[in-house]
């Protein structure tokens, strides 16, 4: 049985992540929307950043909770301040940043656990036949 762990899904998150990057990047270059597929780019950047903060201060939280310490918050405000400075940046920038794909960009990683964790879940059925 594999665990399911927050290490891992960094690891495999990052992996889709890098797909779609490749294909933002040939959407940039080879079509007539670069300012759509750079927003995507700098929302979907944060948006990795963002996953990869969680899970360091999860795993900060996990090990001063086991040592019986006073555990901190999960960077919440941290977090949100990065989604604010790619949203000033696409403000700021609007010839090379489109608004809406920055935001969009910004929910993919949510999507990318969604479908991750829908692969695991099929995969341990599959292990039980």
């Amino acid at each position: 049985m594999i665990m399911y762990s927050f290490e891992n899904l960094l690891a495999r998150s990052k992996k889709y992540i890098f797909y779609l990057y490749s294909i933002y990047v040939l959407g940039w270059g080879f079509t007539p929307y670069p300012t759509i597929f750079l927003g995507l780019i700098l929302g979907t950047s944060f948006s990795l950043y963002n996953l990869w903060l969680l899970i360091r201060k999860s795993n900060q939280f996990n090990s001063r909770i086991s040592e019986g310490k006073a555990a901190r918050s999960l960077g919440t405000i941290s977090r949100m301040a990065a989604a604010g400075l790619a949203v000033l940046i696409a403000l700021r920038f609007p010839e090379y940043f489109h608004f809406i794909s920055v935001i969009i960009g910004l929910m993919t990683m949510y999507v990318v656990i969604m479908i991750d964790y829908f692969f695991y879940i099929r995969g341990q059925a599959w292990e039980e036949r």
